[in-house]
Parts: C-alpha cells; sequence; structure tokens
C-alpha cells in the first residue's frame, strides 16, 4: 500500500482530532506537520497518534503535542520504519489508562486475523476481573461496553459492523497484535501455544493459556508435562488444539473455561466434563456449539459462575436442578430443546441475559416476572396454552430494564393470536426497548396500539422483525415508517388482502435493511425518495395482482431510486396464475430495473412456484403459497 500524501495524511489527522468544521487552529498547525512527517503517509500511524492527541473527544494541550513529538525519534524512515511504528503504537499503549490497557493485553490470545465476538469477549473481561464496578447497580456488561468502545475510540482495535451498522465484533491490526502479544510475554501476562515452536515460558507462573496449534502433534509433550497448569486463571482452546488440553482436575483456580465453537469440526471427540464441579473459581464456562449431551449436576458448585453458553448443543435436553444454585449467573444461553427445570429461573435473580425455551409449564413463565435485571430475553414457546401466556405477560410487565425481546414459537398447531393481543393490552414497552422479534403469529395492532398509545415508548426500537404477521394493511406501514429510530424491519405476511402497499417517502428514514415478503396477493411498490438510507432490501411482487391491477409494465418504482443500495437485493415473485410467458416478463423488467441501479447491487430473484426448465410461454402456472 502506497503511503498517503501530505494533503491526504492532513485530512486524516485533522478529522480524528478536531471537530469537523472547525480545522486546525493556528498554534497547532506547525506541530501536526511535524507529527505528520514522522508518521510517513502510514494512516495507521495517523490515526493510532491523532487518537492519542484527541483522547475522550478532548484535545490534549500543546505542551503534551510536543511531548510527543519528541518521543517519536526519527520518524517512518525507509530503515527503521517497523521500529518507529512500534514506537507510535507503545505511545499509544501507555496513554491508555491502565483498565484499557489489561483489557488490549488481553486480546493476545486471539489468533492473527480473528474476528472477536464483541458480547463474548466483554464477558471475558467480567470474568477476569478487568471491568470495575462504578456505581452501586450498574451492569458489569455494560461497563465493560464502554471499555470496548473506548478502545476503538483509541484506534487500538478495529470494528466490525453487522448489517444495520451497528458495531458487533473487532479485529486486531496485525502490528497491534504484534505489539501487545511482546508486552504480554515480558508481563507474562498470557502463554500462547501457538504450533511455532516455542517453548512456553515461565512455566510455574502461567496465569492465562491460549491454545491454538497448528499442529495436532506439536508440542503435546511439553503441555501435558507443563508444571505450572495448577495455577492458570484462563484457558482458551482454538482448533485443534483441544487435542492436547490436558483434563480439568488439573487446574485449580480457573476462572475463564472457553471452548466454544472449537469442538464443531471435530466430530470424533467427545468434551468430557469430569471434574468440572472442583474448579469452584469459575466465573466464565464457554461450551457452545461443542457437542454435549449431559451437563454434570456438579455444575451446581459453581457459585461464583456468572457466565454459561450453552447455545448450538442440539444433544443437550434438559438441565440439572442443580443450576438453581447459580444465584451470582449473569448470562445463560441454551438450546430450544432443553427442558428447564421447575424453581430454577426464580433463584436466578442476577441474570441480566436469558435466552431458554418454555415447554408448556406456565409457572416458569411465572418465575420470569422476579427477574428484575433482565436487558435481553429471547424466549422460545412450544405450545400455546393461554395459562402460559398469561403468565409470560404478567411477567414481562415487571421487566423494567429489558432492551431485547425475542419471542420464538415452534408450535405446529393452528396459528395464535393470544400472545399479541396480551402484550397489546397489557404490555407498555420501555423506552430504552431497542430490538423486537417475534416468529409468532402477530397482528399489527398490538403494534399499532403501542405506537399510538406513547410513541415515546419506541422511540429508541432501531430493530424490527415479525415473521408471522396477518394482514399488513397501509395505515400499518405508516405507522411503522413513523419510528424514526427503526434500522431495520423484517415483515413476512399470511392472509393479506391490501392489494397494494406503497412504500411512501416521508417514513422509513432511517431504515438500513428492508424486508417485505407479503406473499401472492399483494404487490409492493416504493414511492420516489423512499427509503433513503437502505443498504439491503428484500420484497415480494404478485405477479397476478400487478397485472389485474393494470401494472404490466410492473414498474415497481426502483429505476432512479432508493440510491443507497450497495449490498444484496432479494426479490420473491409470486407467479401463480398466470402464464410462464407473464411471469418471465415480470422477471425480466425487475432484473432490468436493479441492473440498471448506478450501484448494481447483487440480485437475487427467486421465482414461486418455480419455473420448470423448458416450460412453454402459454403453460399456466398453478396457484401456490408460500409463507
Amino acid at each position: 500500500m502506497k503511503p498517503l500524501s501530505i494533503d491526504d495524511s492532513r485530512r486524516l489527522f485533522y478529522k480524528r482530532v478536531f471537530a469537523a468544521d472547525s480545522g486546525c487552529p493556528n498554534e497547532f498547525e506547525q506541530v501536526s506537520n511535524d507529527i505528520l512527517k514522522k508518521c510517513g503517509g502510514v494512516p495507521l500511524a495517523i490515526i493510532t497518534i491523532a487518537s492519542a492527541l484527541a483522547s475522550g473527544q478532548v484535545v490534549k494541550p500543546k505542551s503534551e503535542w510536543d511531548i510527543l513529538l519528541q518521543s517519536l525519534g526519527s520518524g517512518l524512515t525507509e530503515d527503521k520504519s517497523l521500529e518507529e511504528m512500534r514506537r507510535i503504537l507503545s505511545f499509544s499503549y501507555y496513554d491508555l489508562p491502565y483498565h484499557l490497557r489489561t483489557c488490549l493485553l488481553y486480546l493476545c490470545i486471539y489468533p492473527e486475523d480473528s474476528v472477536i465476538d464483541r458480547d463474548r469477549l466483554i464477558w471475558k473481561w467480567v470474568a477476569e476481573g478487568f471491568v470495575h464496578q462504578g456505581n452501586q447497580g450498574t451492569s458489569l456488561f455494560l461497563l465493560g461496553l464502554n471499555y470496548f468502545n473506548q478502545l476503538i475510540n483509541r484506534s487500538m482495535i478495529q470494528p466490525i459492523h453487522d448489517d444495520i451498522g451497528q458495531v458487533c465484533s473487532c479485529r486486531v491490526h496485525d502490528m497491534v497484535l504484534d505489539l501487545i502479544c511482546n508486552l504480554s510475554h515480558e508481563a507474562k501476562f498470557v502463554n500462547l501455544l501457538d504450533g511455532t515452536g516455542n517453548i512456553m515460558s515461565s512455566q510455574s507462573n502461567v496465569r492465562r493459556l491460549s491454545l491454538h496449534n497448528k499442529n495436532e502433534d506439536h508440542q503435546a509433550k511439553p503441555l501435558r508435562n507443563f508444571t505450572g497448569i495448577s495455577r492458570v486463571r484462563s484457558i482458551t482452546i482454538f482448533p485443534p488444539a483441544i487435542n492436547i488440553m490436558p483434563a480439568l482436575s488439573r487446574f485449580e483456580v480457573l476462572r475463564v473455561l472457553d471452548l466454544s465453537d472449537y469442538l464443531e469440526k471435530s466430530s470424533s471427540l467427545q468434551l468430557n466434563l469430569k471434574g468440572v464441579g472442583h474448579l469452584i473459581h469459575l466465573r466464565y464456562v464457554g461450551l457452545a456449539r461443542t457437542k454435549i449431551s449431559e451437563l454434570p449436576a456438579e455444575i451446581g458448585n459453581l457459585l461464583f459462575l456468572e457466565m454459561l453458553d450453552l447455545g448450538g448443543n442440539h444433544e443437550l435436553l434438559a438441565l440439572p436442578s442443580t443450576v438453581c444454585n447459580l444465584k451470582r449467573l449473569i448470562y445463560l444461553n441454551i438450546s430450544p430443546c432443553v427442558v428447564v427445570p421447575d424453581g430454577v429461573l426464580r433463584n436466578l435473580t442476577s441474570i441480566e441475559v436469558l435466552k431458554v425455551a418454555l415447554g408448556s409449564l406456565s409457572i416458569i413463565a411465572q418465575e420470569l416476572g422476579d427477574l428484575s435485571r433482565l436487558r435481553d430475553l429471547r424466549i422460545f414457546f412450544k405450545d400455546g396454552s393461554l395459562d402460559l401466556y398469561e403468565g409470560f405477560v404478567k411477567s414481562l410487565c415487571n421487566l423494567h430494564r429489558i432492551k431485547s425481546l425475542s419471542i420464538v414459537c415452534y408450535s405446529r398447531e393452528a396459528p395464535s393470536y393470544e400472545l399479541m393481543d396480551l402484550l397489546g393490552e397489557r404490555w407498555v414497552p420501555p423506552g430504552h426497548l431497542c430490538r423486537f422479534l417475534s416468529h409468532k403469529p402477530i397482528k399489527l395492532s398490538a403494534l399499532q396500539g403501542w405506537i399510538k398509545r406513547d410513541p415515546s415508548h419506541l422511540s429508541n426500537l432501531s430493530e424490527l422483525s415479525l415473521m408471522s404477521v396477518k394482514d399488513v394493511q397501509q395505515e400499518d406501514m405508516e405507522t411503522i415508517g413513523e419510528l424514526m429510530s427503526l434500522r431495520l424491519l423484517q415483515i413476512k405476511s399470511t392472509h393479506q388482502t391490501q392489494r397494494l402497499l406503497v412504500i411512501r417517502a416521508d417514513g422509513f428514514r432511517c431504515m438500513v435493511v428492508f424486508e417485505l415478503n407479503c406473499g401472492s396477493a399483494t404487490q409492493i411498490m416504493f414511492e420516489l425518495g423512499a427509503l433513503p438510507r437502505a443498504e439491503t432490501i428484500m420484497f415480494s411482487l404478485s405477479v397476478r395482482v400487478a397485472k389485474e391491477d393494470g401494472n404490466c409494465g410492473f414498474d415497481l418504482g426502483l429505476q432512479g431510486n432508493l440510491l443507497s443500495l450497495r449490498s444484496n437485493v432479494l426479490v420473491y415473485i409470486y407467479c401463480g396464475g398466470v402464464r410462464v410467458g407473464e411471469a418471465k416478463e415480470a422477471e425480466a423488467a425487475v432484473r432490468h430495473a436493479l441492473n440498471s441501479h448506478p450501484n448494481h447491487p447483487p440480485v437475487k430473484i427467486y421465482m414461486e412456484p418455480h419455473i420448470a426448465e423448458g416450460a412453454h410461454a402459454d403453460d399456466l402456472l398453478e396457484y401456490e403459497e408460500v409463507n
């Protein structure tokens, strides 16, 4: 990569340090130019130094700029570029508060180029004791989230965004990783076993162990004979290093055990959890997607456990009743198939994140009401009993900290709208609700009731996913369009009566991901100026309805519109009841409009029902509704 020009370097530097419109004050011009010369046009160096000088969005005094300039030495000259880059990064590292240095050092447990899940990382910081309690009652996770964001603002980690622009994970630049690995080695902070042939140092004083061995057999013997294992506080396993992991019984003061995702590619391996109940210091147990079929009852001995992730283990069918002893548990994630014994949830009074299934036992739904600290609830219903719904809604009314609510139903019975009717009548969403997802049959009257009762109750809602809606009306779309924070909308409709839905230009002003599938009874059109920020869209077209309503050219308002599109465009064309030629004409019109889009987004078109190869243009496609 070529170095930036002096003008580009200056723009990048000023944009990060100073307010967008103010430019560089006169007193900082000369020292800015001198610092930029030292950076040699390297973007990482420029951003890192700029982030240090604008720590906390407040520009440091000029005297500190002068000190930094003197510390940079000769700058990024050709013969000393690597050495000077390390000097620049070291300056930024030592400019961090002590607690942020510790959190950053911890990232050296991950292999190069890893995509590091944000939430899992923060929970591990919490378990390690890196996140210090602030005001009484403040969530440790939310404090850790603040640490994470500060490291992004300091440009020490690189954020990775999800589809709607929210930070979901991060990556560490190779040079930053090299720095923190060296610092960690000097401080004996983390010991790495990476298959490079290096023998672990200070085996008698290991606190954290990261295994990401590239060769299944390499260094197996040194690890088995590893003398310092009784002092290890944290162990994280990356494949295929699980083969050389010692027995759990050898650990004595372990606080973090993370095996998540690291067995799924090794079908022959069986995880042995024997002895886990003796690890009484454990705070974090990550066993997601590890193919375990049974959780030993001795898990209840882990009285300090804060985070238990069992997601993706479909062979695991039940939790032991001893889980009720885990009164410090903050996070619990289990698969939908897992049975939760009566009385367990009521005892988990510290829980903040709960991803759990409910069977037909209404008592469990009632127990949720005692979990006053819940922020994130994902719940799976397996039947549709009215008692269960009533108990759940009553409990939900007591959960005033809920920010994310996901309701999923796996019932194969006839659709029941009782739950959403109860929610619409009895539940007032808290003003900080950010995410609402329902895979349960729903009538939009409940949602309209929430918005019309008091629009401020949904003023922070950014994600709304409703995957089984009865009859979306134009009024519904206009009401939802008024939610000004909404960035993701997913609606799949059944039993449509409204033949035309128009996406207006005055709604959905912040929408980034828009998905609306109304099946074979409705056509969707986009008004000029609609969805100005949408990057990904999915929508449906009913060929039969379009032709009956006189839209023979299949003009959906796509050309010259939706100018932010850059990701995927997915179109479901429902062509039941029309001839093959008409269906292909509709497909060609939609594809032409999308191919003419100036951003040339990737396009996928699905025909329902599928048109067989060689079908004649006059063949009538049998009606088929796909929901």
